[in-house]
């Protein structure tokens, strides 16, 4: 499939886990894809082994809670690949705080990564977007911004604040033909789970209590949600903005009580 033939995309944290799995396929689909993270040592490694494929890709280490970090990377994008018509904000990291112990600083660093870099790197390619009258944004939300639970704080937040977040932009810019959505990931077979069931006391109890959870009997897969943020990112969505779709395995329709 060559849906993105002559499409440019970034994505952030796109060194592992479902960022990687989402620049495999924009770049299996046709598409030149710049990915940003602050693992260089992944970075690096994962566009040499797609480049070896035969991938248009091109790693940028970034951090994407530094502005200016964002605004040279977009910049460096652009001038290899040309303007960007794909934005997938997929970096992000899990928060377990106490809200009455946990600090400004651990505040900040957390809102910083998963809901100020969006906008942040949405500021900086909606110009051109606009400009070319069209382009689409894909915001790795979670499940936990429709429903959470215990320990999660202020991650929930920070993800709720994504979808908001996604909405605006849609009423903001849908006269420019300009698309935003959001993906809201349940349980995903990632390194970051894997390396949670480990921890437990019994990991293989606490995956059985896991699946058991799950309406289908399983957890998604990484490809799972980089098929949607593929669908969402390309024209076979060309109706669909201001939504959220959850890839969470039917998790979030189920009644818990």
């Amino acid at each position: 499939m060559n849906r993105f033939t002559g499409n440019t995309a970034i994505v952030t944290g796109g060194a592992q886990g479902i960022g990687a799995a989402i620049v495999l396929r924009l770049a299996r689909d046709g598409a030149r894809v710049s990915f940003l993270d602050i693992d260089a040592a992944r970075g690096h490694a994962l566009a040499a082994d797609l480049q070896a494929q035969g991938l248009d890709v091109r790693f940028i280490p970034a951090d994407v809670t530094i502005e200016d970090d964002i605004r040279r990377a977009v910049e460096s994008s652009e001038s290899v690949f040309g303007p960007v018509d794909i934005l997938v904000n997929n970096a992000g990291r899990n928060a377990y705080f106490d809200a009455a112990e946990m600090s400004s600083a651990d505040w900040d660093s957390s809102m910083a990564l998963n809901l100020k870099a969006a906008w942040l790197c949405a500021k900086y390619v909606l110009p051109s977007m606009k400009l070319r009258g069209g382009g689409s944004i894909v915001n790795i939300s979670s499940l936990h911004a429709r429903l959470t639970t215990e320990g999660m704080f202020p991650y929930a937040a920070a993800k709720a604040g994504l979808t908001g977040l996604t909405r605006s932009l849609a009423l903001d810019y849908g006269a420019f033909n300009i698309r935003v959505n959001a993906i809201l990931p349940g349980w995903t077979r990632t390194a970051a789970v894997d390396d949670w069931l480990s921890r437990q006391p019994d990991p293989a109890a606490a995956e059985r209590q896991v699946i058991d959870a799950q309406p289908l009997r399983r957890i998604a897969s990484t490809a799972e949600v980089a098929n949607v943020a593929a669908f969402l990112a390309s024209d076979e969505s060309s109706a669909i903005t201001g939504a959220e779709i959850a890839v969470d395995c039917g998790l979030g329709a189920k009644y818990a009580g």
